[in-house]
């Protein structure tokens, strides 16, 4: 069963907002955030998931201007960023700095712009888990069940153990099969929640040395001694990468309207 947001509307801590980074370059499939998706462009159905999750607000954070304005048409809130940012991190955290100088949302959600299909839900789980005290960041994994995907290098995995709690500290991330020995290995889903003052901490750090060795940007995190709390969940969402990604996606949303 995926897992059940709260009910949205109910008190909410730290006055959250949600942002999805998106920009036009993309090697293997281009434009990939105005691909359309059953009547709408792909951007535009990150954030109608988005908005469905009921966390709070929520913003697209693009590169160009061509994704702003489809966001827009649609009835969403976009703001521009700098297409020269290196990371979508960096792109979240200007878009918020833009838009509430004043620092309100003390909480941010940062939603990958290539997720159609994503399950409001787990948006909700990533806020959820980031509440707990001591929590710098807060990110989601599932269980993997496919053994090919044990030693695949391209599926992520965060070494943890998890009680029945079903929340847990991060211990490492990495591509390599880990760890060792008997027992379940969890697949790392990159929704990231932060608390802002974590968030401004985060980018302004140098690219640590475990980082740029594993090309994986949440080790930044972990070197600098910050706490990540990871979520147990049930299902990994569908990343759109390539054109075989977006035909699943139009099939898995062919149900719902444009």
């Amino acid at each position: 069963m995926a897992e059940q947001a709260t009910k949205a509307g109910g008190d909410l801590a730290g006055h959250p907002i949600v942002v999805i980074p998106a920009r036009m370059a993309s090697t293997r499939l281009p434009d990939k955030p105005l691909a359309d998706i059953c009547g709408a462009p792909m951007i535009v159905q990150v954030w109608r998931r988005a908005m469905e999750a009921g966390v709070g607000r929520v913003v697209v954070a693009a590169a160009e201007a061509e994704i702003a304005n489809a966001v827009r048409e649609a009835g969403g809130e976009a703001v521009l960023t700098d297409p020269d940012l290196p990371s979508g991190s960096d792109r979240v955290w200007q878009a918020v700095c833009d838009i509430d100088p004043d620092g309100h949302h003390t909480i941010i959600v940062n939603v990958q712009g290539d997720l159609p299909t994503l399950d409001p839900a787990l948006i909700r789980r990533t806020y959820d888990a980031l509440v707990r005290p001591g929590a710098d960041i807060s990110t989601l994994a599932a269980e993997i069940s496919d053994a090919e995907e044990r030693t695949n290098q391209n599926v992520v995995k965060v070494v943890t153990s998890f009680g029945e709690s079903r929340v847990a500290r991060a211990l490492y991330f990495t591509r390599a099969t880990a760890p060792w020995g008997d027992g379940p290995l969890y697949h790392h889903i990159g929704i990231y929640g932060y608390r802002r003052e974590a968030l401004a901490r985060f980018v302004s750090l140098p690219p640590s040395p475990l980082e740029m060795r594993e090309k994986l940007e949440q080790l930044r995190a972990l070197e600098a001694g910050m706490a990540i709390e990871v979520a147990l969940v049930d299902t990994v969402p569908l990343g759109v990468d390539t054109s075989a990604d977006l035909e699943k996606a139009r099939a898995a949303l062919s149900g719902r309207p444009a």
